[in-house]
């Protein structure tokens, strides 16, 4: 009962809200309507005054006229007035003009007609010395009569124009409202409808809103459901009259009090559709709390454990990270110590020589031969300075600051790395051959970092010579693109997809950590180039390490 009781008084209320929508909007129609009824019936009446004011305005030139008088005191023809009336009336568009005596004789006309004219009350007005209109009998033409006044003050006689108003009524025909002028009788006599012609149409009144609303049965093109609206016009003696047809404005109102009764429905409809599932919705919702309370030590439980397993592995990857970072220094430091050897005869050599040089130095000065003593120092000095460049890019090798990507000379790189592999290679009797351009090549990268990928490239070309009864390595450095090519004659490759894996090492256990590849495609990669490797096509391995080019860096001078 309770919903019962909801539905019915909801569907009360849209055909509430509907009802006043058409209401409202009927109204809005009703009152548009009117307007531009009372719009069109005001200009349709200008012009029907307008038309038989003429006529009255004609028949008051012609009275003046005194060929007129003269006609009727019979000092001129009326054969003359005749064909003045008679040129007048086709200028003029008028029917028929008529020059009349007090008594209603014709004494002349344009038409040539000598019928006296009834007794009429516009003719009463004329010979009482007014202006006289008003309809015919038959309801065809409209008469102005104009009072001819002799020379003594005494009405002589009437000028009468007659104007046809079916001919006023053709320019009419095809306007979408039906108008009409009545008489005070009702009498229809001008219109633009032919089925309204005669006695005005009553219908049934439905007064509403305060408008004259009626429902006629007078033809297919008189409207059945109109607005009539009158405008009384003293001036010609008739009333003029409206039916606006208000079908459309009924119309458009049902549309929208439908639309709205629609569109209530539709809602009305969405939101029990809510209401029922919103019902579910709790239902559901409230088992499901049951459940969830149900389950809830079991996961503050699970949670907890959760926790602790999150902080043994954020722990663990710590270390691990830790383990890591300290893998890839031992992995320098490993390749540092495998050099040392090398190194050392390195260093030994410049030192064993700078102590014989300065011996001699001194020999030279007590002697005097200061020339030699200075070729001496200058040898010493170039020693000196070989020995610091050694020994700067193996402590740059040993920290491997990050640097950003900058312009980089890769011949200088390359010249860096060889000299500091270069006692090992000779130590190992590995032929090493060189190609690069003789100026500068510039890419993006760091001299530092890109010599310790070289290096390591070069480090393990050697390694991999170690067996072969040639031992020979391969540089090539090209411009276009900037290109390292590190070549060698030993076995080749095993697994070439995996040499840049972490840990990945074909050497013996001891001999290295499997890292400097890796690190390597890191460093490249960082910098925006690429590193790759390959099995020759002759045998060994290939190593190529493509950079971005750069713009040349100019010297300071």
């Amino acid at each position: 009962m309770y919903r019962l009781a909801i539905i019915t008084g909801f569907l009360a209320s849209v055909f509430g809200v509907a009802a006043v929508v058409w209401w409202t909007t009927l109204g809005a129609g009703l009152d548009a309507a009117a307007a531009k009824g009372r719009s069109d019936l005001s200009l349709a009446a200008d012009r029907l005054v307008l038309e038989l004011q003429r006529a009255r305005d004609l028949s008051v030139h012609l009275a003046d006229d005194p060929r007129v008088l003269d006609s009727l005191t019979g000092q001129a023809e009326a054969s003359q007035v005749a064909s003045l009336l008679r040129a007048t009336a086709d200028r003029a568009g008028a029917s028929d003009i008529v020059l009349m005596r007090p008594d209603g004789r014709v004494s002349a006309s344009a038409s040539g007609s000598a019928e006296a004219a009834p007794t009429a009350i516009w003719l009463e007005r004329a010979t009482h010395g007014a202006l006289g209109y008003g309809p015919s009998p038959d309801g065809r033409e409209f008469i102005n009569a104009a009072p001819v006044f002799a020379r003594d003050g005494q009405v002589a006689g009437a000028v009468v124009v007659n104007r046809s108003l079916p001919t006023i009524e053709r320019s009419w025909r095809g306007q979408p409202q039906a108008i009409y002028f009545s008489d005070p009788s009702g009498r229809v006599l001008v219109t633009n409808r032919e089925e309204l012609r005669g006695q005005a149409p009553e219908g049934v009144r439905v007064p509403m809103r305060g408008l004259d609303l009626r429902r006629l049965e007078a033809g297919r093109y008189v409207p059945r459901n109109a607005l009539h609206l009158e405008l009384p016009l003293p001036v010609i003696g008739l009333t003029a009259e409206i039916l606006v047809d208000i079908d459309p404005a009924q119309r458009l109102a049902l549309a929208q009090a439908v639309a709205v009764g629609a569109v209530l429905m539709v809602v009305g409809a969405a939101l029990a559709f809510l209401w029922a599932r919103r019902r579910t919705l709790a239902l559901a919702n409230a088992q499901l709390e049951a459940r969830v309370a149900e389950r809830t030590a079991e996961l503050s439980t699970a949670n907890a454990r959760l926790k602790g397993e999150v902080r043994e592995r954020r722990e663990a990857e710590a270390a691990l990270t830790r383990a890591q970072a300290e893998l890839v220094q031992a992995s320098k430091l490993s390749a540092l110590g495998q050099m040392s050897a090398g190194i050392s005869h390195e260093l030994n050599q410049p030192l064993m020589a700078l102590r014989s040089f300065a011996g001699n130095a001194e020999t030279f000065l007590e002697r005097g031969n200061t020339e030699a003593a200075a070729r001496n120092l200058s040898r010493i000095a170039d020693l000196a300075r070989r020995m610091g460049r050694i020994i700067r890019n193996l402590r740059a090798f040993a920290r491997a600051e990050p640097e950003p990507a900058v312009p980089t000379d890769l011949c200088a790189v390359l010249a860096s790395a060889l000299e500091i592999t270069e006692a090992r290679r000779a130590g190992e009797g590995v032929e090493t051959r060189v190609t690069a351009p003789t100026g500068p090549v510039w890419a993006m990268g760091g001299e530092v970092r890109l010599a310790q990928v070289l290096v390591n490239l070069l480090t393990n070309a050697v390694d991999a010579t170690e067996d072969q009864a040639e031992r020979r390595v391969e540089v090539t450095l090209t411009e276009a693109p900037p290109r390292f090519t590190v070549r060698d004659s030993g076995r080749g490759l095993a697994d070439p997809a995996s040499i840049f894996d972490p840990f990945y090492s074909t050497k013996e256990v001891g001999q290295g950590l499997g890292l400097g590849l890796s690190i390597s495609y890191g460093i490249v990669s960082g910098f925006g180039g690429r590193i790759a490797g390959r099995n020759a096509p002759d045998g060994g391995a290939e190593f190529t390490v493509e950079l971005i080019a750069a713009d040349p860096v100019e010297e300071a001078a």
